[in-house]
């Protein structure tokens, strides 16, 4: 391992464009959800005409598929990330989180979405065909407080992001909630410099962070793993699945 400043310098320099965490491999980890996402996503895109991913990222989990639709659409917000994705899809348009969504009501069979930022139900259940399903992993309520709480101090935990929330929106919107599953997952930095990363690339764990800004507390965490051997912290996810009636 490298000095604090190596490693604070590493991190800062790694490229955040796309969806990809193979860089944090030895330096990270993350307890996957048990449902395995990818898998579950792979198997209902083979079974249906047209879908549609939401806040896709740079592309990777859906291009993982092997059998797409004959019309897959997606969204991403972030230019450098919809570049990436073009790339990985076949009709990617740049579109906000939170709507609206430029496509005809009625349009797709599924609509799925990983981590997405917001959920627009509203637009979901717009652009669903009747009997469509939308199909979700999402981050859930106080993920990774820990680490949030260690930069920044005690911070309140909002509930905007748990599985009541989730099932009161996609109702309100008309849709019929068929699943609703939460878990707790183990998180574990072995490196200040993965910490400087996540903390670039997932920007709601400590909003507005930048490594000048909080370079008292990652010194404070690079002698935290010096001493400890890691840092752990705890993801919550949930998976949801919701039909249009």
């Amino acid at each position: 391992m490298g000095t604090f400043e190596e490693l604070v310098a590493e991190g800062a320099a790694v490229p955040l464009e796309g969806w990809d965490f193979s860089w944090f491999a030895g330096r990270a980890t993350e307890e996957r959800p048990p449902w395995g996402y990818a898998s579950l996503i792979a198997g209902r895109l083979a079974a249906v005409s047209s879908a549609l991913d939401l806040q896709t990222g740079g592309g990777e989990v859906t291009a993982s598929a092997s059998v797409l639709p004959p019309l897959m659409a997606a969204t991403e917000s972030w230019p450098p990330n919809a570049l990436v994705a073009s790339k990985n899809l076949p009709f990617v348009v740049q579109a906000p989180d939170s709507g609206p969504l430029p496509f005809r009501d009625s349009a797709f069979d599924l609509v799925i979405s990983r981590h997405p930022v917001v959920t627009p139900w509203g637009e979901i259940a717009r652009v669903l065909r009747p009997g469509g399903t939308y199909f979700s992993q999402q981050i859930g309520a106080g993920t990774n407080r820990e680490l949030t709480d260690f930069m920044m101090g005690p911070q309140p935990v909002s509930e905007a992001r748990g599985v009541a929330a989730a099932r009161a929106d996609a109702e309100a919107a008309g849709l019929e909630v068929l699943r609703l599953e939460p878990v707790s997952l183990r998180v574990a930095f072995f490196d200040v410099g993965a910490v400087v990363h996540f903390l670039r690339k997932v920007l709601w764990t400590v909003p507005g962070f930048t490594v000048d800004g909080y370079r008292d507390r990652l010194l404070d965490m690079h002698a935290h793993i010096q001493e400890h051997g890691e840092f752990v912290s705890t993801s919550t996810r949930f998976l949801v699945e919701a039909r249009k009636p």
